[in-house]
C-alpha cells in the first residue's frame, strides 16, 4: 500500500492553517512556522499549557523523507513523486498523525505532555531549539536491550 496522503492536491497552506485551527482550539498560547533554508516550510513550534505549566514544541514535518517514500514505492505514480508533492502529502500526514494524538487526548487516553513528549523542547542554542527527542539523540541514550532483559552480560 503506497503512503497515505500520496494522492492529496490540498496546499500546504491549507493543511498548516488547519493544524494551527485545531491547535488553537485546544488553547494553544503561541504558533509560529519553521521554515528551511530555501523558505519552504518546515515545521510548526507552538506554546501550550501541561500539567506542568506551559510547554514549547516543536513539529518537523520533513519533506525529504516522504519524497524518498514516494520514490522508493512503485506503487507510487512517478509523476506525483515531486518535491511539491511530498511537501503535500508531509503536511497531510503530520495533520492526521496530530489529530489521531489530539483524539488520545480528548477521550483522557493520554495527556498532552506525554503524546507530545518527543517535540517538547528541552533547550534553546541560539535559535534552535533542542527537543527531547534531540536531546535522547544527542546524548546517545542507550535503550534497554530486551534480547538479555536488561541484564549486562
Amino acid at each position: 500500500m503506497p503512503i497515505m496522503n500520496y494522492t492529496t492536491d490540498i496546499a500546504v497552506s491549507k493543511t498548516m492553517a488547519g493544524i494551527q485551527a485545531a491547535l488553537a482550539r485546544r488553547g494553544v498560547r503561541s504558533i509560529s512556522a519553521l521554515y528551511d533554508d530555501d523558505g519552504a516550510p518546515a515545521g510548526l513550534a507552538f506554546t501550550m499549557k501541561t500539567d506542568y505549566g506551559f510547554r514549547d514544541f516543536e513539529l518537523p514535518v520533513r519533506t525529504d523523507g516522504v519524497l524518498a517514500a514516494m520514490q522508493n514505492d512503485p506503487k507510487v505514480p512517478r509523476a506525483k513523486c515531486t518535491r511539491e508533492q511530498a511537501a503535500r502529502v508531509a503536511w497531510r500526514i503530520a495533520e492526521d498523525w496530530l489529530k489521531a494524538q489530539a483524539a488520545l487526548i480528548d477521550a483522557s487516553l493520554a495527556s498532552l505532555d506525554e503524546v507530545m513528549l518527543p517535540y517538547m523542547v528541552t533547550r534553546y542554542d541560539g535559535d534552535r531549539a533542542l527537543t527531547v527527542y534531540g536531546a535522547f539523540r544527542e546524548q546517545q541514550l542507550a535503550l534497554t536491550d530486551h534480547t538479555n532483559g536488561g541484564r549486562d552480560e
